[in-house]
C-alpha cells in the first residue's frame, strides 16, 4: 500500500519575484545567474591568482639573481658548488641516460659507478622528485640547464604551494599572499642551501602541501588526495618529508589548539594520522629500499653537536648571509618585519596572538638542543649543513607574517614594536662571521620600502576615491622590497660559494671527447672500461665505462672496504671513490681498456683521451684453492699484499728492508731494494706532497684524513742497480705504513693474468641486474664475481637453489662442487619486497576509504535529498 504526498492546494509562492513567473522572477534570475556564476568562479580563483603570482614572482627573482650573479645558465659562471657538480649534474645525466634505455644497468643495478651499485636507492635518495623526469627534454649534453630549469620548477611550485596554504589559514588580498609565498620559496635555506641540493627542494614543496593535508584532515575533506600527497611528497624525497611532516604536524597542532574545539581535535588528530600513515606506506616500496641501503653505507667520521650562538642565528635573518655552520632564516626584510608584529597585533584573537609566537620560539630552541637537533635530521647527526630543517621555521614565520596582515595591516603601535625587535636582532647580530658588507645596506633599502608600502596602506582612506591607487602603490613597494632585496641576496650568496666552497667547471668538451672514446672502446661485459682519474665527480656516469669512481650517501661499507684494502683512493670521508690507475687492480676487476687524458698530439689546447687495452681475466673467475668460508682471508695493513691476495698470486716483490731518514721539517727519504725494470709503487695514506724517485718526475700526492686519501699510484721504473730512493716532500702530518713502497713484477702479473683467463668463464652475460657466466666443466673451489658483494646478491651455481651470495674479501663468491657448468646471480634491493607489501597493504587501506567515504556521502545525499512528490 502506497500513499502519495500532493502539494497543498493553495499557492507556496507569489507569482512575481524571485522564484516567481512574472515580471522581476525567472528574467531576473536568467540575467543574475551569469554574474552570480561569476561572481563565484572569482572568489574560488583567489588561491589560483595568488598561486600564479607567487610563482611567476619566485621564478622571475631566482632568474633575476642568477643574472645578477653571472650564474649559469645566465652568465659565465659556473653553478657546481661543492656537491652540484659531483653528485647531481652527474645522477640527472645518469638518470636521462636510463630513462631513454641507453644504460648499462636498470632502475635497480648501476653498472657504470662502484663496480655495480644499487640504483634503485640512489633513485630514491637523489632522483625520485617527479620534476627530475624533466631531465629527458633536453639534450645530452645540456644537462646542467635541465637542473636549473628543474630547481627553478620546484622554487615556483613551492612559491605558489604556500600561497594557496596561506589563503587556506584566513582569507585576505591575495596579492599579499603571493608575496609572502614567494617569500618562502626563495628563502635563505633556498638560497644558501637547497638550490645547490635540489633534491631538498621536494622538502621545501611538501611543507605547505602537508600543511594543506592537515587543514583537510581538520574539516574532514579530502580523505583520497590527502594520503596522496603525503605519499608523493615522501616519494619525492623522504629526508626534507620527514622534517616538513613534524612541520606540517606542529601547524596542525597549533590549529587545532587556538582554532578548534572539543571532538573536532580529536578528529582532526584521526584524519591527520590517517593520511600520513597511509601516505608513508604507499611511499614504503622506496623509502624502505633507501633506509635498508642507509643501514649498510659507509658512515662518516662522527660529527659533534655544536649549535649556532643566538647572534650567529640572528644575523641569518639578514640578507647576503651565507654559512653552513647556523641555520639560513632569511625570509625578507618586510615579510620579516611583519612577522615580528605579531605579538602585539591586539586585533588577533589570543591564542592566535601568543601560540604562533610561543610555537615558533620553541621550534628556533629545538634548533639548540642536541635531541630534538636529532629528532629534525631522523637520528643521523648531519655532515656539512647542520640546520638542514631551517626551511620548517622559516615557513613558520611566513604563516606568522600572514595571520597578522590578512585582516589587515596591523595598527600603528603594534607596527612600532614589531619594527622595534627588528632593529634590536639586527643590532645583536653586528659583527657576526656571517654577516656581509652587503648585508645591512640591503636591510637598510628593504626596510625603507617596506615602511613606504605600509604608509601608503596607513594613509590610503584619507584620499576616498585615490585609496585604490594607494593601495596599488603599497603592493608595488611591497614587491620591489622583497624581490629587489632577495635577488641582490641571491646574487651575494653565489659569489661567496664560488669565493669559499669548492666548485667544478662546467660539462664541456673534455667529457664529450672522453664519452665519444669510451663507446668506441667499450667491451662490457667481456671487460670493463675505465675512464680513469676524473676529480671525484662521477664521471662515469656522465663519460659512460664501469669503473670504480663513485660517489653517494649510499656508497656501501663493502665497497669502501674493499676497494681501499687493495689502494683506492677517495674525497668526502670515504664516500666518494675514485679510480685507481694499477695493472693489478686492473685485473682484479677485468678493466681490460683504461682512459687517460694526455696533452693533444696535434697541439691543441687542453687535455684528450687515450686508450690503452691489456689483457685481463673475465668477469668471473675460478678459484679452486678457496673454499667458503674461508676465515683466515682478511685484508691485511699492506695494499700490495691485499692486492695479491685478491687477485690469487704473488707478483710484487716481498718485502725487502726499508729504511726511513728524516731531513727536517717536511722532508723524508725512503730507501729500498727491488727487482731491476719492476715498477715501483708508493701507498701513501696521508701525505699531502710529492715523492720523486732517484732524482725522477715528481709525483703528486694530495692526503687530509679522514676526507681525502690518495690513491696507490706509480712513481717510477726500477734501475738496473735494483736501488730505491724515494724523497718525499710534504705538509702537515706524514704517516707512512710499514711497506709503503711496492715494485711490481709484470712478468708474473702476465703468468697470474693468463692461469685466470684459462681457468675462469668462458662467456659471461649480464642483464640490468643480473650477470651469468659458463665455466668450465668440472671447476671447483669458488667462482669470483668481480662485483662488490653489497646486500640483495643471490646467486646459484647451475641448476641449484639461489641463495644469498657468499662474500670472499668483499667480492661475490659461489662454492662450486665440481657439477655445474654455469653461475648466475640477481640483484634484489633490500627492503623491495618488505615495502612492496606495505605499499599493497597501504593502496587496499587508501581504496576502502575511498569506498567508505563514497557510500558515507551517497547516504548523507539520500538523507538530505526531499521526499518524492
Amino acid at each position: 500500500m502506497s500513499a502519495t504526498v500532493r502539494p497543498p492546494s493553495g499557492p507556496t509562492a507569489p507569482p512575481d519575484g524571485p522564484g516567481g513567473t512574472g515580471p522581476g522572477g525567472a528574467r531576473d534570475d536568467h540575467v543574475l545567474a551569469p554574474l552570480r556564476r561569476l561572481a563565484a568562479w572569482s572568489r574560488r580563483s583567489v588561491p589560483l591568482r595568488a598561486a600564479l603570482g607567487a610563482g611567476v614572482l619566485s621564478c622571475v627573482v631566482f632568474c633575476l639573481g642568477s643574472l645578477l650573479a653571472g650564474s649559469y645558465p645566465l652568465g659565465p659562471h659556473s653553478r657546481n658548488v661543492v656537491d652540484m657538480g659531483t653528485q647531481y649534474v652527474p645522477f640527472h645525466a645518469y638518470w636521462r641516460q636510463a630513462l631513454l634505455g641507453g644504460a648499462d644497468g636498470d632502475l635497480l643495478m648501476n653498472w657504470n659507478s662502484g663496480f655495480g651499485s644499487n640504483f634503485l636507492g640512489d633513485i630514491g635518495t637523489y632522483l625520485s622528485s617527479p620534476f627530475d623526469l624533466m631531465v629527458v627534454l633536453f639534450p645530452a649534453d645540456h644537462v646542467e640547464l635541465a637542473l636549473y630549469v628543474i630547481t627553478a620548477a620546484k622554487i615556483t611550485a613551492a612559491g605558489a604551494a604556500m600561497a594557496v596554504l596561506l589563503l587556506r589559514l584566513r582569507r585576505g588580498p591575495w596579492p599579499v599572499a603571493a608575496v609572502l609565498g614567494s617569500a618562502y620559496a626563495l628563502c635563505g635555506w633556498t638560497l644558501d642551501n637547497a638550490v645547490y641540493v635540489p633534491m631538498w627542494l621536494d622538502g621545501l614543496l611538501a611543507f605547505p602541501l602537508l600543511c594543506l593535508v592537515g587543514e583537510w584532515a581538520r574539516t574532514g575533506r579530502r580523505p583520497v588526495v590527502g594520503p596522496i600527497v603525503v605519499g608523493l611528497a615522501w616519494v619525492s624525497n623522504f629526508y626534507t618529508a620527514y622534517m616538513a611532516t613534524i612541520g606540517a604536524a606542529i601547524v596542525l597542532l597549533i590549529r587545532l589548539l587556538t582554532d578548534d574545539k572539543g571532538r573536532r581535535r580529536l578528529t582532526g588528530v584521526l584524519h591527520a594520522a590517517r593520511s600520513v600513515l597511509i601516505g608513508i606506506g604507499l611511499a614504503a616500496p622506496l623509502v624502505l629500499v633507501i633506509y635498508s641501503a642507509t643501514k649498510v653505507a659507509h658512515p662518516t667520521p662522527p660529527v659533534t653537536f655544536s649549535p649556532a650562538t643566538w647572534p650567529d642565528v640572528f644575523a641569518r635573518l639578514l640578507p647576503a648571509t651565507s654559512s653552513t655552520e647556523s641555520p639560513a632564516l632569511y625570509i625578507g626584510t618586510p615579510a620579516l618585519a611583519l612577522a615580528l608584529t605579531m605579538p602585539f597585533n591586539r586585533r588577533l584573537p589570543a591564542p592566535t596572538r601568543f601560540g604562533w609566537p610561543a610555537a615558533i620560539c620553541l621550534v628556533a630552541l629545538s634548533l639548540h638542543w642536541r635531541p630534538t637537533h636529532l629528532l629534525w635530521h631522523a637520528g643521523a647527526e648531519p655532515n656539512g649543513v647542520t640546520d638542514r630543517q631551517a626551511f620548517v621555521l622559516c615557513g613558520l614565520l611566513l604563516i606568522a607574517a600572514w595571520l597578522s596582515t590578512a585582516d589587515g595591516l596591523p595598527r600603528p603601535p603594534a607596527l612600532a614594536a614589531g619594527l622595534a625587535v627588528l632593529a634590536a636582532l639586527a643590532l645583536a647580530a653586528r659583527g657576526t662571521y656571517a654577516v656581509d658588507r652587503w648585508s645591512y645596506p640591503v636591510f637598510a633599502v628593504a626596510l625603507l620600502l617596506g615602511v613606504l608600502a605600509a604608509a601608503a596602506v596607513l594613509v590610503a582612506p584619507r584620499f576616498g576615491n585615490r585609496a585604490r591607487v594607494l593601495s596599488a602603490l603599497a603592493v608595488a613597494l611591497l614587491v620591489t622590497a622583497q624581490a629587489g632585496e632577495t635577488a641582490v641576496a641571491q646574487m651575494r650568496v653565489s659569489e661567496l660559494e664560488l669565493q669559499h666552497r669548492s666548485w667544478s667547471p662546467r660539462l664541456g668538451r673534455q667529457e664529450r671527447d672522453m664519452a665519444t672514446a669510451v663507446a668506441a672502446k667499450d667491451d662490457w661485459p667481456r671487460t670493463r672500461t675505465d675512464p680513469g682519474a676524473d676529480p671525484g665527480r662521477n664521471d662515469q656516469m656522465v663519460v659512460g665505462g664501469q669503473g670504480a669512481g663513485y660517489y653517494s650517501s649510499l656508497t656501501a661499507q663493502v665497497t669502501y672496504n674493499t676497494l681501499s684494502a687493495v689502494g683506492y683512493g677517495y674525497f668526502a670521508k670515504g664516500r666518494r671513490l675514485v679510480s685507481l690507475d694499477n695493472p693489478v687492480t686492473d685485473a682484479i676487476f677485468a678493466i681490460g681498456t683504461r682512459m687517460r687524458l694526455v696533452q693533444d698530439p696535434v697541439g691543441g689546447a687542453g687535455k684528450v683521451p687515450q686508450a690503452t687495452t691489456t689483457a685481463v681475466p673475465p668477469l668471473v673467475t675460478v678459484r679452486p684453492d678457496v673454499r667458503l668460508p674461508d676465515d683466515t682471508a682478511r685484508f691485511g695493513p699492506s695494499v700490495f699484499a691485499n692486492q695479491e691476495m685478491l687477485l690469487g698470486a704473488r707478483v710484487y716483490d716481498p718485502p725487502a728492508r726499508t729504511t726511513k731518514t728524516r731531513h727536517g721539517k717536511g722532508s723524508v727519504t725512503v730507501s729500498t731494494t727491488c727487482t731491476p725494470g719492476s715498477r715501483a709503487y708508493l701507498s701513501a695514506l696521508t701525505f699531502n706532497g710529492t715523492a720523486t724517485m732517484n732524482g725522477g718526475r715528481p709525483v703528486p700526492f694530495a692526503g687530509k684524513l679522514p676526507a681525502v686519501r690518495p690513491p696507490l699510484q706509480s712513481i717510477g721504473v726500477v734501475p738496473a742497480s735494483g736501488k730505491v730512493r724515494v724523497e718525499l716532500r710534504h705538509t702537515g702530518w706524514l704517516d707512512l705504513p710499514k711497506q709503503p713502497i711496492g715494485c711490481l713484477v709484470t712478468s708474473r702479473l702476465d703468468q697470474a693474468v693468463q692461469h685466470l683467463s684459462a681457468t675462469g668463464a668462458t662467456g659471461v652475460q649480464v642483464g640490468g641486474h643480473s650477470v651469468t657466466a659458463r665455466i668450465p666443466a668440472g671447476s671447483t673451489g669458488t667462482a669470483v664475481v668481480a662485483i662488490p658483494r653489497i646486500k640483495g646478491w643471490t646467486c646459484a651455481a647451475g641448476d641449484g637453489p639461489a641463495r644469498p651470495a657468499k662474500n670472499y674479501l668483499g667480492l661475490i663468491a659461489v662454492p662450486l662442487d665440481g657439477t655445474a657448468t654455469s653461475v648466475s646471480c640477481d640483484f634484489r634491493p633490500p627492503g623491495l619486497l618488505r615495502g612492496g607489501a606495505i605499499g599493497a597493504t597501504a593502496l587496499f587501506c587508501l581504496t576502502a576509504t575511498a569506498i567508505w567515504y563514497r557510500r558515507s556521502r551517497r547516504r548523507q545525499e539520500a538523507l538530505a535529498a526531499p521526499p518524492q512528490v
